[in-house]
């Protein structure tokens, strides 16, 4: 009895012996899982959403393998607001940077840049799922981190925050990404099986009611061109404003993507595409024009000079009014090219913009009135986000420059009218820097005390008008 007794302790002790060693394996391997994985960032992000996330339009889904039970694809997606000097605000960058060694992509985009990112969901066997727009503005700031999933290998988390400040200037409004799905590199290499197949991942923008599309396909550009209104080749219904197209082909073609009406008639403007094999086209629409797949444009589409449509289709001009094509009709010849609804509809749009923001710098300016007892500290606030609000007021006029720019590109022979629009952009753009800088030297020479950051304000405001005189008088010349 004795003897079995002690058999007994000496197995009971090797069990707990052995599980006490499993604990601590547990333990050893979830901590190398977090030093090995950006937790500050998916913590700080969870932190922001429980603080400042808005309860309407979250979107919160998980997607399991219905034999295994394993997540093949989960997101998590909030907006929120906050004041932009908020504590948990200002430290993203620093966990982001700090969880950078764990990551193997990070990105950071600040206000002004004109890139736009998107973050493509895979799921399904490799299957597009959807692609989750992230930054839409240049007025917007993001963050973004990849890194590969602790639990399955084959997926990629991807965490995402981006914001912009709202009118008031004290405020921001952003949104929160958390997103787990198939590797995009998994997904390529997936894809071998499909190298002919070219596909459309369309959504439908929050300004607009679609709900059916039709696409044509042609092997030139000449015979798009020349396709009937009812040649189409297949109907693109949206559901869940989202819209999808595939098609097997052996070599690159060019097609046409066109909006079914309410009547059932086709709408008068229409957006042109390159049909390439193995390749996916991402497109948002909206009221009048629509978000282009930039990469692909710049790979395989437009911008690579590889594209086969004719020249009008590749300007996205297709429906410019009063438009004569020939390179040897003399300047006096050729009438003014109007541009069609929708290019005037991107240019008051842009300009719209610009106003806005304008406006708010006034605003900005009114709150200091001297009945208003504004404090020392509010003053510095308050210039601060003049001198911001001013840095994106010139982003936006040089985007709207830009874009008259390029149009004229197109009529080399209208020097004179662009030099007249140009001027006139310049002019009123120079007038509005002028008037603060004018403003300020008042104030100063008056006695008023002013913070450092008014200071700060005049110099960027110098800086603008020096650099816009100088434009100008190039233009003159």
């Amino acid at each position: 009895m004795k003897r079995i007794i002690i058999m007994l302790l000496i197995a009971c002790s090797a069990v707990v012996t052995a599980t006490a060693q499993k604990k601590r394996t547990a333990r050893i391997d979830a901590v190398e899982v977090q030093q090995n994985y950006p937790v500050s960032v998916q913590q700080q992000l969870k932190r922001i959403i429980e603080k400042f996330g808005k309860t309407e339009g979250q979107v919160y889904s998980v997607v399991k393998n219905p034999n295994t039970g394993i997540v093949e694809m989960s997101q998590r997606i909030a907006r929120f607001s906050c004041p932009q000097d908020d504590p948990n605000l200002k430290s993203v960058a620093v966990y982001f940077m700090q969880d950078e060694p764990y990551s193997y992509q990070i990105q950071h985009i600040t206000p002004g840049s004109r890139e736009l990112f998107s973050i493509r969901v895979v799921s399904n066997g490799g299957q597009p799922n959807t692609t989750l727009h992230v930054r839409t503005s240049t007025t917007q700031e993001m963050w973004l981190m990849c890194a590969k999933n602790p639990d399955n290998p084959q997926l990629r988390d991807a965490y995402a925050i981006v914001w912009e400040p709202l009118a008031d200037g004290l405020n921001v409004e952003g949104t929160v990404f958390m997103v787990s799905s198939l590797r995009p590199d998994l997904y390529t290499k997936n894809q071998d099986y499909s190298r002919n197949t070219f596909r459309i991942d369309g959504r439908v923008g929050d300004d607009l009611t679609d709900s059916l599309y039709v696409v044509y396909m042609a092997d030139s550009s000449e015979a798009l061109d020349k396709l009937a209104d009812d040649a189409f080749m297949e109907y693109m219904p949206v559901v869940n404003r989202r819209f999808s197209f595939s098609v097997e082909i052996d070599k690159p073609k060019v097609g046409r993507i066109r909006t079914v009406m309410p009547d059932g008639s086709l709408c008068h403007l229409w957006t042109n595409l390159d049909f390439v094999p193995g390749e996916t086209y991402h497109i948002t629409t909206h009221n009048g024009y629509y978000d282009e797949d930039r990469d692909y444009e710049r790979r395989v589409g437009r911008y690579s000079g590889k594209s086969l449509l004719n020249k009008r289709q590749v300007r996205g001009i297709d429906d410019v009014a009063n438009v004569d094509d020939a390179d040897d009709a003399s300047a006096h010849d050729r009438p003014f090219p109007e541009p069609s609804p929708m290019l005037k509809m991107r240019m008051e749009m842009k300009y719209k913009e610009l106003e806005i923001k304008m406006e708010a710098v006034k605003n900005l300016y009114q709150s200091l009135d001297p009945q208003n007892n504004v404090s020392w500290v509010r003053k510095n606030l308050v210039f601060d986000r003049i001198c911001k609000q001013n840095k994106e007021v010139d982003a936006d006029f040089r985007d709207l420059q830009d874009f008259f720019k390029e149009y004229f590109k197109k009529f080399d022979w209208l020097v004179d009218k662009r030099a007249e629009i140009l001027g006139k952009g310049y002019e009123e753009i120079l007038e509005f820097f002028t008037e603060q800088n004018k403003g300020l030297t008042e104030m100063m020479s008056s006695g008023v005390q002013l913070p450092k950051s008014a200071q700060k304000t005049q110099k960027t405001l110098n800086k603008y008008i020096e650099k816009y005189m100088t434009e100008m008088a190039k233009l003159m010349m």
